[in-house]
């Protein structure tokens, strides 16, 4: 009897280090992970990419969106819209901090000057235009893996990606608590997709990052629009 109690006893102990030990990988790797993301975009002056979006409606309805985002650092922004006003353009800032549009068509005539914080440059996340540069996006992840963290985070590997789960803050909605999957490409170490889930799995929104271009050499003056 004393024997198998004794085995007993070694079994959970057994088990117990296999879980411990299979969570300190799971936390070192999170750890080098974000490491590499960080120490990636470091080395990123400029980029150019194709952002493709989705927000789902609760009617069933999609809002979708495609644009070339430019950006250079330390700040400078430009959006060239395929859809759903192909021929749209925004570029942030101006001198005045302000988000500079340029309508499609006959339009493209008259320019506009909106607040970053405008309900106009916004979806259902509360993004703002200023809050789209994959180095925020990399420290918003940071936060969801860490100190955000509201769940465990499930790691997995797959065709040169890996994949994150983890519930977390919203990265922009106070007091919201959302689902994320990232989707972070092992060749760049940079983000190529998020996806933003209720906590009960509904799917928000989708995001995907196409033909990312690092250091191209953007001028300055591609972010100023003709008068």
């Amino acid at each position: 009897m004393a024997n198998i109690v004794k085995g007993y006893q070694i079994f959970i102990l057994l088990i117990c280090s296999l879980f411990t030990c299979s969570s300190a990988w799971i936390a070192s790797d999170t750890e080098s992970l974000l490491n590499k993301m960080e120490a990636a975009y470091v080395a990123v002056k400029d980029y150019q990419v194709e952002v493709n979006s989705r927000v789902y409606q609760r009617d069933g309805s999609e809002e979708k969106k495609k644009i070339l985002y430019t950006f250079k650092k330390p700040g400078w922004i430009r959006l060239d819209f395929e859809l759903p006003n192909p021929g749209m353009i925004l570029i942030y800032p101006d001198k005045h901090g302000k988000v500079v549009i340029q309508p499609s068509g006959w339009a493209r005539f008259f320019k506009l000057h909106l607040s970053p914080n405008s309900f106009l440059l916004k979806d259902v996340s509360k993004q703002r235009i200023d809050q789209t540069d994959l180095g925020l996006l990399i420290r918003n992840i940071s936060h969801s893996l860490t100190d955000q963290r509201r769940g465990p985070v499930e790691v997995s590997e797959d065709d040169g990606r890996i994949e994150l789960h983890v519930l977390a803050d919203d990265h922009f909605r106070k007091g919201v608590t959302t689902r994320y999957r990232f989707l972070i490409d092992k060749d760049l170490w940079l983000p190529a997709a998020v996806e933003e889930l209720t906590p009960k799995g509904i799917l928000k929104r989708t995001i995907t990052f196409r033909n990312l271009r690092i250091n191209i050499g953007v001028s300055d003056s591609f972010f100023q629009l003709k008068e």
